[in-house]
C-alpha cells in the first residue's frame, strides 16, 4: 500500500511538474514584441498611461519607456510608426490632431478608456454670486473684466492652457468669436504654474478667472460649486471643421466644450498584425474619478516616477478580477 501511494505521488508531482512547465512555458501574444508609448508632457497622463502598458506586459509585450512629446508629435510618431501606441487621444478635442496626422487610414482607435471628460471657463463663487456672473460673455463690460485683473492693464485675466495643446485652438477663438478680445487676455505658459498663482490668488480673497479640464487635480483643490463656479457661453463657437458643433449638454447647460472621451490610438499596421493588442484597446476602462483621485495623490506631493508607478500597481491590484478579465479577452482574439 505504502509502495502503491509513493508511486501514485511520484507520478502526481511528475504530471504537476509537466503541467507547470507547459503553462510556464505558454506563448503570450506579445512574446518578441516591442513597443513603443508615447504620452504627452502633462504628468497627470502617465497613470493611464502606465495602466496600459502593464497591460502590454501581461501580453507578453516587452513595452519600451514611455517618451513624453508634445501631442502634436505624438500623434505623427504613432501614425508613422516610431512610436506604437498613445493612451490619450481626447475625442473630439484632438479630432484636427487626428485627421492632420492621417485619420482612420494611419490609426486604429480604440474604444472609451476614459469617458465624461469636461472643459470650461470657471470663478470663483464669490464674485459670481456678488456679481451675478453666470456667463463668459459678460465679461464684454469692462467694469466686470477688470474685476479679474490680476497685472493692472484694464483687462480680466483668464488662465488658459499651455500653446499647442487643442484647447488652446478652442480658446482663442472664442475669445474673438465672442467678442472679449478687448477686454479678457489669455495668459498661457506652463498650466501647471499658471494654476498655481491663479490658487494663490484665490486665498488671497482675489477674483479669478481660468480654463480647466477633468480629470485634472484642479477641480479638488478649486471645487466646483463650493469654491468655483463654470460658466456658460452666449452660443457654440467651435474653430475649423467643428463649427457646426451644438456644444449644449444634456441638461441644457452651454460651457462652449463638447464632452470629451479618452481613447487609446495605435499605428495601424501593429494593430492589424496584433489582435491581442487591438483587443485590449478597445476593451479598457478605467474610471474618471480614480484618475482624478491620482491626480490630486499626485498634487499632495506623491508625485515622482516612483509613486506614480505605485498608484498604477495599486490600481490594478485593487481591480484584479478586472485586468485579468482583460488579459483573458485579448488573449483569446490572438487565437
Amino acid at each position: 500500500m505504502k509502495i502503491a501511494w509513493k508511486s501514485i505521488l511520484t507520478s502526481g508531482l511528475v504530471l504537476s511538474s509537466t503541467l507547470s512547465a507547459a503553462a510556464f512555458a505558454e506563448k503570450l501574444p506579445g512574446d518578441g514584441i516591442t513597443v513603443q508609448p508615447v504620452q504627452s508632457t502633462v504628468a497627470e497622463e502617465t497613470f493611464q498611461t502606465l495602466i496600459v502598458n502593464k497591460a502590454m506586459e501581461a501580453l507578453g509585450y516587452t513595452v519600451e519607456p514611455t517618451k513624453e512629446v508634445d501631442y502634436n508629435v505624438a500623434y505623427t510618431s504613432v501614425a508613422e510608426g516610431d512610436a506604437t501606441y498613445h493612451a490619450v487621444y481626447w475625442s473630439p478635442l484632438h479630432d484636427g490632431k487626428f485627421q492632420k496626422a492621417g485619420g482612420d487610414k494611419a490609426f486604429f482607435v480604440g474604444g472609451d478608456y476614459i469617458s465624461g471628460a469636461a472643459q470650461g471657463y470657471l470663478i470663483d463663487k464669490k464674485t459670481a454670486e456678488k456679481y451675478n456672473i453666470t456667463n463668459i460673455g459678460q465679461l464684454k463690460d469692462p467694469k466686470l473684466a477688470k474685476l479679474f485683473d490680476a497685472d493692472g492693464d484694464g483687462k480680466a485675466d483668464l488662465t488658459g492652457c499651455n500653446p499647442g495643446w487643442g484647447c488652446e485652438a478652442v480658446t482663442n477663438h472664442q475669445n474673438k468669436a465672442y467678442g472679449l478680445s478687448d477686454t479678457v487676455e489669455i495668459n498661457q505658459g506652463k498650466y501647471a504654474a499658471l494654476m498655481a498663482d491663479t490658487i494663490s490668488r484665490y486665498k488671497a480673497g482675489k477674483s479669478i478667472l481660468y480654463y480647466t479640464w477633468t480629470p485634472y487635480w484642479v477641480s479638488g483643490v478649486l471645487v466646483p460649486g463650493k469654491d468655483v463656479v463654470w460658466l456658460e457661453v452666449p452660443f457654440s463657437s467651435l474653430p475649423g471643421d467643428r463649427s457646426d458643433i451644438d456644444t449644449t449638454l444634456p441638461n441644457g447647460k452651454n460651457y462652449g466644450f463638447q464632452m470629451n472621451t479618452m481613447k487609446i490610438i495605435a499605428n495601424k499596421k501593429f494593430a492589424d498584425e496584433n489582435p491581442a493588442a487591438a483587443k485590449l484597446f478597445t476593451i479598457m476602462k478605467l474610471s474618471i474619478n480614480d484618475v482624478s483621485a491620482e491626480n490630486m495623490m499626485m498634487r499632495q506631493g506623491a508625485n515622482s516616477e516612483k509613486d506614480i508607478e505605485a498608484h498604477a500597481d495599486g490600481w490594478i491590484k485593487a481591480h484584479q478580477k478586472l485586468f485579468n478579465s482583460w488579459i483573458e479577452e485579448a488573449k483569446k482574439a490572438a487565437k
